[in-house]
Order: structure tokens, then C-alpha cells, then sequence
């Protein structure tokens, strides 16, 4: 076979079969570029859909309930930062920097003593449904105080140094108590705002208390200071408007967090789970300050919520003009 002849074999052989690799290759190129081009434009989508998630974004689903489509609640996780950085340290600080502040005043100054002393004549101040209504709601306060407390610090204060058993039961036992005593405090708040609200106005005179501290500091020149006061002196009615302003709040959102069949939305619920925060931080401050003024700070002033009734010198020192009031229209009770 002559050269020419096997040149002409060799290239009817050989170059047909390189040119089917090569559109080979190409074809498989194609393909893999094009399976890449899917993949990345996968991951695309699956990334600018947990974005979306993360956003708070709505997507479809069968599921019936309230806002069934959403994820993640952007609002419910902001809140609950709200809460964990700011609430919980705030309330942390007002239950331990009230107390030692009045602990404190109260080793400096030492309590109001009754300038007159003790005169023996006890003078009706409060009736015995009176009574009932403040114990009531001082005991339910108490409680859920106390339970608050523990739902809010105690993971931070308590759990670390008990076992998990244990605090797994308290933990459910404060929450539990908590909801319980709720409807008690609210009922009887109500019954005292409704009784006592009329005793509760302020006046004029009223400016005086604060400007010389009631008349409770022992030293310098607001020694000796006892301003005039009516039935409720202005530190009792400023109490007695927080506890009615951020009661209600307390109340109402109270409300919203435990009674699943108002089907509210999530945003909702994280508002009023503040709101009962950031009120139930007022509420315990103010009880704090109300602790220590009816019981160590003022000499006699336990005895009107023991009893109802108050010494005649305590009286006229503290309530002076309620107490010339009720002498003046003769309708002063002692009693036997």
C-alpha cells in the first residue's frame, strides 16, 4: 500500500474520532457548567429564602391559627431581647437599690418618732372591710411578687446552684401560683380603687409634704418639719395613683398572657408581656417604699393596718388635718 494510500485511511480513521471526542468534551462541559449554574442559583434561593424567614416574612401553609405562615416573629424575638437586656437587669436594680436605699436612710435617720409620745387613745381609721381589702391585696401583691421574681431573675440567680429537678418545680410552681393569685389581686384591687379613690385628690397643701421629705428626716433644718396632711398624706396618694395607673396595666395585660382564646396577634402578646414588665417593676419599687414607711420609718403607723385603728398623737402629727376635720363635725371614734 503506497503512502498516499495509508495517509487517505488515517484520516477517514483518526480525524473523525478526535472530532467526536472533542464535541464530546464540549457536550460534557456544557453540562457541567450548566449543573453548576442550578446549584448556584439553588443555594441562591435558598439563601434569599431563610433571609426572607429570618425577616419575619409570611410564606403559604394549610395550617389554620393565628399569622400560620410566618416562621419566625421578628417582633417576638426583638421583644424578647427587650426583656433578657434591659427589663431583667432594671428590675434587678430596683428591687436591691430601693431596698438598700431605704436601709440605708433608715440607719442615718432612724424612724419619725411621735413627737408627743405614745397618748393611749386609740382613733378609728380604718373599718374592717377596709382591712379586708388591703390584707387581701397586699397578701395576692406579695405572691405575685415574689413569683415574678423568681420567672424573671431566678434563672440568673437561683438556678445556677440548685439541681434541675428542683428548679424545674419551681420554676413551674411560681408560674402556676402567678396565674392563680392574678384574678385575687385584680378583684381586689378594683374594690380598693373604687373605695378609696375619693380620699385620694390632691391638694395644694399636699406640695409642702414633699418639699420637706413628710416631715420623716431628723436632721437639719427639715427636723421637727410636719406638714399638713388629710386622711392620705401625698406620699400615700402618689402610691395609691401608681398602684391604680400600672395596676390596670398589670391587670389587663395580665389578662392577654393567660387567656389563650382571645387569639391575639404575636405582636400583641409581646407588647403586653412588656407592658406587665416594665409595670410590674413601678408596682414592686413603689411596695418597697410602702413597706418601709407604714412599718419601720413611721413610729405607730402599723397599727392602723393591724387594727384600723391609730394612736390620737399619730394622728394629729401625720394627719393633722383630717384629724381636726373629724373632731370639728364630732365624728372621731375611739375605741373601748
Amino acid at each position: 500500500m503506497s503512502m498516499k494510500s495509508l495517509r487517505s485511511l488515517f484520516a477517514m480513521l483518526v480525524i473523525p474520532l478526535v472530532l467526536s471526542m472533542g464535541l464530546g468534551l464540549s457536550a460534557s462541559a456544557i453540562a457541567a457548567d450548566d449543573q453548576n449554574s442550578q446549584q448556584q442559583a439553588g443555594k441562591t434561593s435558598e439563601a434569599d429564602l431563610w433571609r426572607a424567614v429570618k425577616a419575619g416574612d409570611s410564606g403559604f401553609t394549610t395550617a389554620q391559627g393565628i399569622e400560620p405562615g410566618v416562621l419566625i416573629n421578628v417582633v417576638g424575638n426583638q421583644g424578647k431581647d427587650v426583656r433578657n437586656e434591659y427589663l431583667t437587669p432594671v428590675m434587678g436594680i430596683a428591687v436591691v437599690g430601693v431596698f438598700v436605699a431605704f436601709l440605708f436612710f433608715y440607719l442615718v435617720n432612724g424612724p419619725s418618732k411621735l413627737s408627743k409620745g405614745f397618748s393611749g387613745k386609740m382613733v378609728l381609721r380604718w373599718t374592717k372591710a377596709d382591712l379586708w381589702i388591703h390584707w387581701v391585696m397586699a397578701s395576692s401583691c406579695m405572691v405575685l411578687i415574689f413569683t415574678g421574681l423568681n420567672i424573671m431573675l431566678g434563672k440568673y440567680v437561683l438556678q445556677p446552684y440548685i439541681g434541675e429537678g428542683f428548679w424545674a418545680a419551681l420554676i413551674y410552681g411560681s408560674k402556676t401560683i402567678h396565674d392563680w393569685a392574678g384574678p385575687l389581686f385584680i378583684v381586689s384591687w378594683v374594690l380598693c380603687v373604687v373605695k378609696w379613690m375619693p380620699m385620694q385628690t390632691f391638694k395644694m397643701y399636699d406640695l409642702k409634704w414633699f418639699l420637706v421629705v413628710g416631715g420623716y428626716i431628723n436632721f437639719g433644718p427639715f427636723k421637727g418639719q410636719h406638714p399638713d396632711s388629710g386622711f392620705a398624706n401625698a406620699g400615700e396618694k402618689m402610691w395609691f395613683w401608681s398602684l391604680t395607673i400600672f395596676g390596670l396595666f398589670i391587670a389587663a395585660s395580665g389578662l392577654m398572657l393567660v387567656l389563650p382564646g382571645l387569639d391575639l396577634p404575636r405582636e400583641a402578646s409581646m407588647a403586653a408581656l412588656l407592658i406587665h414588665a416594665i409595670s410590674a417593676i413601678i408596682i414592686i419599687a413603689f411596695t418597697i417604699v410602702h413597706i418601709w414607711m407604714a412599718t419601720v420609718l413611721s413610729e405607730g403607723g402599723m397599727e392602723c393596718m393591724v387594727s384600723g385603728y391609730c394612736d390620737e398623737n399619730w394622728a394629729a402629727q401625720h394627719h393633722n388635718v383630717w384629724y381636726d376635720e373629724i373632731k370639728e363635725n364630732n365624728s372621731i371614734v375611739y375605741k373601748d
